[in-house]
């Protein structure tokens, strides 16, 4: 998209006013489709520090998320929380995983999380 959807920049807005990580969300961005829930980027940054502390190969960077940073303007990005990558019938990983998606990046979107089964 070479402008983003300004619908999704109001969802964004209101997750991060909120600082609620309830909105579920799928989104389509270059040919992938991610879905999950959309959490604040202090509540994202700070889950991510610490998952890279607990690592001892990655625990360096931790201090990189845990510093907030002074915004401006309208959100540039969706931070996900418990998501997941959609790959035919299944989730990658299982257990959901933290991304940051550029909003003007996104093609599709839809309310909600998609469900996956083996069956």
């Amino acid at each position: 998209m070479s402008k983003p959807d300004e619908l999704l920049v109001d969802i964004a807005a209101l997750v991060e006013s909120g600082q609620s990580n309830q909105m579920s969300l799928t989104v389509v961005t270059g040919g992938t489709v991610i879905t999950g829930r959309l959490a604040p980027e202090a509540v994202w940054r700070q889950r991510v520090s610490e998952v890279l502390t607990d690592s001892e190969r990655l625990g360096e960077f931790s201090g990189i998320f845990s510093t907030s940073r002074e915004k401006e303007g309208p959100p540039r990005y969706l931070h996900f929380h418990v998501a997941r990558i959609l790959q035919g019938t299944v989730g990658i990983p299982e257990t959901g995983g933290m991304y940051r998606v550029l909003i003007e990046e996104v093609s599709a979107w839809t309310m909600g999380d998609f469900s996956y089964s083996d069956h």
